[in-house]
């Protein structure tokens, strides 16, 4: 009986709109990490070992005996963090700016196209002010 109930509940949680909300985003975001992975991996980091010379974390290791710690490869993934973080940074500091550019530009259509007052409009509420003098 409880396993029915519970799954009825997961069936409720799991088809909200929320949840496949979240999941889009996820599926989205993968693909997008992708996009940036690839741009740091093969834009970015090359240009920067152009211009800083060609340094690779990846091979720095420390030996003790049998074993390393290859603290290198950690390294590399901060680097790495570092730059597509900066990457994003830019990419939603970019967008938002556009984006608040365009909702300018509506505002002022929409202020733009406000009806003008009739005349007759104008003239009754000039004679209404001047009663409530």
């Amino acid at each position: 009986m409880w396993c029915k109930k519970f799954v009825e509940d997961f069936k409720k949680f799991a088809l909200k709109g929320n949840v496949i909300d979240l999941a889009v985003a996820v599926v989205i975001w993968t693909a997008f990490g992708k996009i940036v992975s690839s741009l740091v991996a093969d834009i970015i980091t090359p240009l920067i070992w152009i211009v800083l010379g060609w340094v690779d974390f990846t091979n720095l290791k420390y030996t003790i005996w049998a074993s390393s710690i290859t603290y290198g490869n950690f390294l590399q993934s901060i680097f790495d963090f570092m730059i597509i973080a900066f990457a994003i940074f830019i990419f939603v500091t970019i967008l938002s700016k556009a984006w608040e550019k365009l909702r300018k530009k509506e505002e002022a259509a929409c202020v733009a196209e406000a009806p003008k007052k009739a005349d007759e409009v104008l003239l009754l509420e000039e004679i209404r002010d001047l009663l409530k003098k």
